[in-house]
């Protein structure tokens, strides 16, 4: 088994208000990468189950809310690993937009 790819992102809006815009977000980001469909989304609790599809392979993860920070954690198949580093910075630069206290 292939080992997760991990993202932290902090952020200061309190779990609520980041589940709220996360609800939200996956679509979203979804519909800006052509390549990229979302098969399942889910909410239990504080945490996003969700299954995509990149370039013909899926990935599986989940999303976990705090009140300070979100954690994303997903599984890459093996043809997708090449892009992992990429998935990363994508996932930490999106994650930081939808997450950025607006005043």
């Amino acid at each position: 088994m292939t080992k997760p790819l991990v993202v932290s992102i902090p952020h200061s809006l309190g779990r609520e208000e980041a589940m709220r815009r996360l609800k939200t977000g996956l679509s979203r980001a979804a519909s800006s990468v052509p390549m990229l469909s979302v098969d399942e989304e889910r909410w239990e609790d504080n945490r996003m189950i969700f299954r995509v599809r990149a370039l013909g392979q899926g990935a599986a993860g989940h999303v976990d809310v705090a009140d300070d920070h979100v954690q994303v954690e997903v599984v890459l198949p093996w043809l997708l690993q090449r892009f992992a580093e990429a998935a990363q910075a994508a996932i930490r630069s999106r994650g930081q937009l939808l997450l950025t206290k607006k005043n």
